[in-house]
């Protein structure tokens, strides 16, 4: 870890991040292999401001600079009384990996749907993302639940 570097907070989005965010959007999606139209784009981040939506997003700062992002969004379920929430969606910038970034984008997300009393909280990777999986084993467990799709 460089002792040179600024302490990383983490908050909820905000309109001026928008060109920031954009940039990570777009990596996250070209890992993922998937290249989303931009009005699908424009709607996602237009539902983070959007109080009727329950989908929400936080960047991890490093210097007032985005260097990461969740998307998270709260949902009912037949399994609880209360809402589930669900982590969409978490990247960081590959210059301040291995520092604990995605940690505290995750613990953040914990705090929120514990303020809503949410009855869970989960998300979901692809099976190649080991990265991503070292730090998910760490602070999550696996309940080893296969999801399948259907086209619609």
């Amino acid at each position: 870890m460089n002792n040179n570097a600024l302490p990383i907070t983490v908050k909820f989005v905000l309109p001026d991040h928008y060109s920031q965010w954009l940039v990570y959007w777009l990596q996250y999606q070209e890992f993922y292999n998937v290249d989303l139209s931009e009005e699908v784009t424009l709607k996602t981040w237009a539902r983070f401001f959007d109080e009727n939506e329950p989908m929400y997003c936080a960047v991890a700062l490093e210097n007032d600079k985005v260097v990461g992002f969740v998307n998270y969004l709260y949902h009912r379920s037949t399994w609880a009384e209360n809402h589930f929430c669900y982590l969409e969606d978490l990247f960081v910038s590959p210059k301040v990996r291995g520092r604990q970034v995605g940690k505290h984008l995750i613990e953040f997300v914990h705090e929120q749907a514990q303020k809503q009393a949410c009855g869970r909280l989960y998300w979901h990777t692809q099976e190649t993302n080991l990265r991503g999986q070292r730090l998910y084993d760490w602070v999550a467990e696996k309940p080893g639940v296969i999801e399948y799709r259907m086209p619609l």
